[in-house]
């Protein structure tokens, strides 16, 4: 009978972690279908353009602070799991990047590619937005363990990107905010503590090779 107990608890255990991948996966397009629900609802405020292209934005920058917040809670807390969703996390950063491009492409600019080359040379948190997009690419299309295997030491150097890019980000919505300023501040301060604690893992790694 113990036997059996200890069979189904592990059984019980596989399949929880089995589910949650896919419980993960659902619960980062809950805001993608929230303004698909708005849309049809009328719910998206006298300025539905600029909503969808603010929220997808948000969320943008929300999940490279989750996916950035993955090694600190590992560390600090022991939720080693979240490890096993990390790139599906960054890789939902770009999503969110491409769709709150495209909104701004269509809603705002209306597909006109000389308005939006002109926007991009004069007005800087569009142009350091365009450059943050650039910058991710690269992450996203080596993000296959093909390409861990492929560029072996090279692919942690090039993912280090993360860190301009999410401060870079993180200036974007700053420069792009025109009155109230305690959301971009709150991001800042959480990218700051982020940012903060790889820079003391990098320091206690440094004092134990030094001992």
């Amino acid at each position: 009978m113990e036997a059996v107990i200890k069979s189904n608890r592990y059984v019980l255990k596989v399949n929880n972690s089995a589910l949650f991948k896919p419980f993960v996966f659902v619960l980062c397009l809950i805001p993608i279908l929230n303004l698909v629900w708005g849309g049809f609802n009328q719910g998206l405020g006298v300025n539905p353009a600029e909503t969808i292209i603010r929220s997808l934005g948000d969320w943008a920058l929300y999940f490279l602070l989750f996916t950035l917040a993955v090694t600190p809670l590992r560390k600090t807390l022991g939720l080693s799991a979240l490890m096993r969703v990390r790139r599906m996390l960054g890789l939902f950063v770009f999503f969110y990047v491409c769709l709150h491009l495209t909104a701004y492409v269509w809603f705002d600019q209306f597909f006109d590619w000389d308005e939006i080359l002109k926007d991009i040379i004069k007005r800087p948190f569009i142009t350091l937005g365009f450059a943050t997009f650039i910058l991710l690419m690269p992450l996203v299309f080596t993000s296959t363990n093909k390409m861990m295997k492929r560029l072996k030491k090279r692919w942690k150097t090039l993912h280090q990107l993360i860190y301009p890019i999410s401060i870079m980000a993180t200036v974007h919505y700053f420069w792009m905010t025109r009155a109230d300023f305690r959301q971009p501040a709150l991001i800042a301060v959480i990218l700051t503590g982020l940012l903060g604690y790889r820079l003391y893992l990098v320091y206690q790694k440094r004092q134990g090779i030094k001992h």
